[in-house]
């Protein structure tokens, strides 16, 4: 950073005062019109096929801060509410810019057809304009939009900073337990922080080609107007060319200045951090973002990187905003991704978790990952957040489920039983939590009439649970990737009419052999109708059974409508017919044990 930027981000009148003029050009007019903001969105590989996009065109993660001669994919984004016709047009303004920038806003480069990134966000927003901001100077950008529609204008702003690359060696000078904190040494750990070592060292094979250096190292990019410090800067600088062979030694020869700026680090996720070291660490000058599109830019890549797309199929990327903002603090700790997050730093710190943050974050990377590596020792190689032992709402815990524990965090039932459902007085949310399937795999706190249940060995055998038997890999040439397995944690897809619908057995098949090739496979009459039928399909019979036995009685459903004027023992049975239907496996998870309550309660009905 030169000694002009230096003294700007030093004084009063420096990046803070650049940020209040951008919050103070934020106005709407007196018509009422939804609220717009200016976002940078994220592009991937998948983008650039599945939007037949040039192949040209850079990746980018859609951070705030951006190397110098890097493109920010600018939107204007509103509420979808607003019917596309009512949108005039937005009027792009670069209203604020380093001394000595010549950069101009420009065409996007991006389609009508592009949606905003975010899954969950599609649901909620859409594109009423786009721009091209590519920052040519180090320091802040403010950019303005006028959103014009039938019913009203809103002018909003947003500020970029644009920054030099400097590498690891002045990222750790504070993060390593110095002057901030404890990052760095947890991320020398990592499989990021050795990829590129790995690949030219020869560790991953035979072939290591610069088609892949624009993710496993720092601000690779060969763009002529992208001279900031990147990999292939310092390359050039240099002189410095791959090695022919790839064996071990090559990463240690190489200048200190290359390896700097080599292997996934610090400013792939954060952004390039010359104006934030050069400010003495302000904040406000490096990215943090909660956005899949951080990892999307590498892992969305079909059909080798294909972690973003299975994500973008699953439900976590767009589950229910409902449980989230003011009033739902005891929500966020599953329903967000910032409150997974708080709750589980909070358990690691040995304090009560309090909700600070209850804005909506979709279930992404982030969430289950915590990408600086400081996680549980277990989970370690794939940066599984926690993998720490799990209490259950009637006191069971849980210490062996592998790396299923993260998941058995939030599903679960969170109701005791036992004590809940015979004392607790029907209403409309009357029952077990939607997500019951920890409660249902252990073959627990579901209400047992004071009986003893069976349970299945699924706990027991399943070396990681949850994780075994719904992120199992799918082969790159089967036509149903990115629709089942994986990161989509779907065990099954049903088809679309070009891809056939499909079951991934292959776990089910290492214990009950070959020829299971459903999840619907028979063993016995569990419904006792005299014929013997699919697990699913047996279980679902007594589903419907039991339903026909609850309020109001006779009539079949597939929901429950609880009221105060259920009787505690129809509730007791909603109670187990609820559990089972939220587990959602309809008796794979631990078949005994579902089979068992519902016969139960069945029976306990029958018997009045």
């Amino acid at each position: 950073m030169d000694n002009q930027i230096k003294k700007f981000y030093r004084t009063p009148t420096g990046l803070l005062a650049v940020l209040l003029a951008a919050a103070a050009a934020v106005t709407v007019t007196a018509q009422t019109v939804p609220t717009a903001k200016i976002a940078a969105r994220p592009l991937t590989r998948d983008d650039l096929a599945a939007y037949k996009l040039p192949s040209t065109l850079e990746l980018t993660g859609g951070l705030f801060t951006v190397g110098v001669g890097q493109p920010l994919y600018l939107e204007a984004q509103l509420d979808i509410a607003v019917p596309a016709a009512d949108i005039v047009g937005v009027n792009w303004e670069l209203t604020s810019k380093p001394s000595g920038s010549a950069a101009l806003l420009a065409d996007s480069p991006l389609t009508k057809d592009v949606p905003v990134y975010e899954p969950s966000d599609r649901l909620i927003l859409q594109v009423a304009g786009r721009t091209l901001l590519r920052p040519d100077v180090t320091g802040p950008f403010v950019v303005t939009a006028t959103v014009a529609t039938r019913t009203g204008t809103a002018k909003v702003a947003q500020t970029f900073i644009a920054a030099n690359y400097v590498g690891i060696n002045t990222c750790t000078a504070c993060h390593s337990g110095g002057l901030a904190d404890v990052k760095t040494p947890s991320w020398s750990k990592t499989l990021h922080a050795e990829i590129f070592k790995d690949g030219i060292d020869g560790v991953n094979g035979t072939s290591y080609t610069s088609s892949c250096w624009g993710c496993h190292t720092v601000g690779y990019d060969t763009t002529s107007s992208s001279v900031n410090g990147g990999f292939d800067d310092i390359m050039t600088k240099l002189g410095w060319t791959p090695p022919a062979v790839l064996k071990d030694g090559n990463f240690d020869a190489m200048p200190a200045a290359l390896s700097n700026v080599a292997n996934i680090q610090c400013e792939n996720c954060h952004g390039p951090g010359s104006v934030h070291a050069g400010s003495g660490g302000d904040t406000i000058a490096i990215s943090v973002s909660n956005s899949a599109g951080v990892c999307g830019q590498c892992h969305g890549a079909a059909t080798h990187h294909v972690k973003n797309a299975e994500w973008s199929n699953s439900m976590h990327a767009t589950t229910t905003r409902d449980p989230s903002g003011a009033g739902r603090e005891s929500c966020v700790g599953c329903h967000t991704s910032s409150g997974f997050t708080g709750k589980i730093d909070a358990a690691k710190a040995g304090t009560t978790y309090t909700p600070v943050d209850t804005s909506y974050t979709a279930i992404n990377c982030q969430t289950c990952h915590e990408p600086h590596g400081q996680t549980t020792p277990d989970g370690a190689a794939h940066l599984v957040r926690t993998l720490s032992s799990v209490k259950l709402a009637n006191g069971a815990t849980v210490t062996k489920g592998g790396t299923g524990l993260l998941c058995m965090n939030c599903h679960q039932s969170r109701q005791n039983a036992a004590t809940y459902a015979p004392s607790t007085q029907g209403n409309s949310h009357w029952g077990p939590h939607y997500g019951s399937q920890t409660d249902m795999l252990q073959g627990v706190n579901g209400f047992t009439y004071g009986k003893t249940f069976p349970s299945s060995a699924h706990k027991a055998v399943v070396a990681d649970t949850c994780v075994t038997c719904h992120m199992q890999a799918v082969d790159a040439a089967d036509p149903a990737l990115t629709h089942l397995g994986g990161h989509t944690f779907k065990p099954s897809f049903a088809g679309d009419g070009t891809i056939p619908p499909k079951d991934m057995v292959g776990a089910c098949q290492t214990c009950h052999g070959p020829d299971v090739t459903s999840f619907d496979f028979a063993l016995m009459d569990y419904n006792n109708d005299g014929v013997i039928e699919g697990v699913q399909t047996e279980v679902q019979h007594m589903l419907d059974e039991l339903a026909l036995l609850l309020p109001p009685v006779g009539k079949a459903k597939s929901a429950l409508t609880i009221d105060a004027t259920w009787t505690q023992r129809q509730l007791e049975a909603a109670y187990n017919w609820q559990m089972v239907k939220y587990d959602g496996s309809l008796g794979i998870h631990n078949t005994a044990y579902t089979v068992a309550l519902l016969d139960a309660s069945i029976a306990d009905l029958k018997a009045k």
